[in-house]
């Protein structure tokens, strides 16, 4: 039986929906907003956290109100195929496809966890999987130009943590020394596939000889390999090869320029029940590494993925984190790696 087949026959009632805005400031000039969908029915609330980073799209739907027509009588299954069939944006998303994929999973995350939670079952014994400790790392900027003070105020008040840093053509032979002394880089992020966003990276040859050559078993995420340069210092870093943003589909996984080991599942923008559920039973088939990560989420959104890290991959450099170790200053007494397992008794939720 497949993973979605174990899930798709569950019953679900709907009686109405309900609509959350969260929101809070990241940055200066930067809010982040997202909105919690609740979906109820026979006494339950099941939760889903839309996580479209365009603000005004966020706007227009907390404006518009519960005015899909979701209320009635179910399987996952067929609430899945109905919110497939929707369109659930009142004008064209600023950020096209991507949203329309964040968008679905809120509504099927919620559908999930409330079918969950009127069954009496948590996810994990449904799927027959039992949740482990779950792994994570924590991504880190080093700032521009770079400055391993992120780092170090963080590693001085948890020093077990591990990191997947965003690399910087700002990183000189001197601090990328001093980062290997730490001991603690698990991940190295060129962002060299974000295309007109905030946190485009141009290639630079010069850093990947120096990161590949200076973390030998680091992973290295989301590379240029078009330019000849570029992909020439990668060419025997193949099998530390992990991608992250071009990730949307199993049809993304076999368009990668070759097989890989490990790629990042993050379920938002897998975009639907069905469709996360094939991506973990091909991964599992082809012998493909999964790790999740996160999407600023600001309510249970980031539960969610952890809950479902838990059960997939536990064990891999998860970008999952628990959201203090965001903050500039993270406070005191966040738990360490591994994260214990935290179920909620029934439903789609980790404490």
């Amino acid at each position: 039986m497949s993973t979605f087949d174990s899930l798709a026959g569950l019953a679900l009632t709907v009686e109405r929906y309900e609509l959350e805005g969260l929101r809070t400031e990241v940055s200066s000039g930067f809010e982040r907003r997202t909105t919690v969908v609740h979906l109820r029915g026979a006494g339950h609330d099941g939760v889903g956290e839309d996580v479209v980073y365009d603000s005004d799209d966020q706007e227009l739907l907390q404006r518009a109100g519960p005015g899909q027509p979701l209320t009635g009588e179910f399987t996952v299954g067929g609430f899945c195929e109905l919110i497939d069939g929707l369109d659930l944006f009142p004008r064209e998303p600023e950020h096209g496809q991507v949203s329309r994929l964040y968008r679905r999973w809120t509504f099927q995350s919620a559908a999930l966890d409330l079918a969950l939670r009127q069954a009496g079952k948590p996810l994990h014994e449904v799927l027959g999987r039992p949740p482990r400790p779950l792994t994570f790392v924590v991504s880190l900027g080093l700032g521009n130009p770079a400055s391993l003070a992120p780092l170090r105020s963080r590693l001085a008040d948890y020093p077990k943590l591990r990191f997947k840093l965003d690399a910087k053509s700002s990183w000189t032979p001197e601090l990328i020394a001093e980062l290997v002394g730490t001991g603690a880089v698990d991940s190295v992020d060129f962002k060299a596939l974000y295309h007109g966003t905030v946190v485009d990276v141009e290639p630079d040859p010069g850093l990947y000889e120096r990161v590949v050559q200076a973390f030998p078993h680091a992973w290295l995420e989301d590379p240029d390999l078009v330019t000849e340069s570029t992909a020439a210092a990668l060419s025997d870093a193949h099998d530390r090869i992990t991608w992250d943003a071009p990730i949307h589909s199993i049809a993304d996984i076999e368009a990668l320029p070759f097989a890989p080991r490990m790629v990042n599942v993050k379920p938002s923008r897998v975009g639907g029940l069905r469709q996360l559920c094939a991506t973990y039973d091909y991964c599992a088939e082809h012998g493909i590494g999964a790790y999740g990560g996160g999407q600023f989420e600001l309510g249970p959104g980031r539960g969610q993925a952890q809950y479902l890290a838990s059960l997939f991959h536990p064990d891999t450099p998860n970008d999952l984190a628990p959201v203090g170790y965001n903050e500039e200053h993270p406070p005191a007494g966040l738990p360490s790696s591994p994260l214990a397992p935290a179920p909620d008794a029934t439903g789609f939720r980790w404490r």
